[in-house]
């Protein structure tokens, strides 16, 4: 097993209905070990690298209406 941690922003939360909705959105998603939001949209999360990945979780937000936001580094340097 190889766990990846990694916390990302995501867009559309605006309240701990959303939180929720974000929980159940990757309730039991393959591979993926823990999730934790918070209303700021960090989303603290660990998965199996060898059961998922970033991208098919990513998916998984994108169909219950979260996207990942843009690094603030990138949005202060206007790439």
């Amino acid at each position: 097993m190889s766990l990846r941690e990694e916390t990302i922003r995501v867009t559309g939360i605006r309240c701990e209905r959303c939180v929720g909705r974000l929980a159940v959105a990757l309730r039991g998603h393959q591979g993926l070990e823990s999730a934790n939001a918070n209303l700021i949209g960090d989303v603290s999360l660990t998965w199996d690298e060898e059961r998922t990945s970033k991208d098919a979780i990513l998916a998984a937000l994108s169909r219950a209406g979260f996207r990942e936001a843009e690094p603030l580094s990138r949005q202060a340097s206007g790439e």
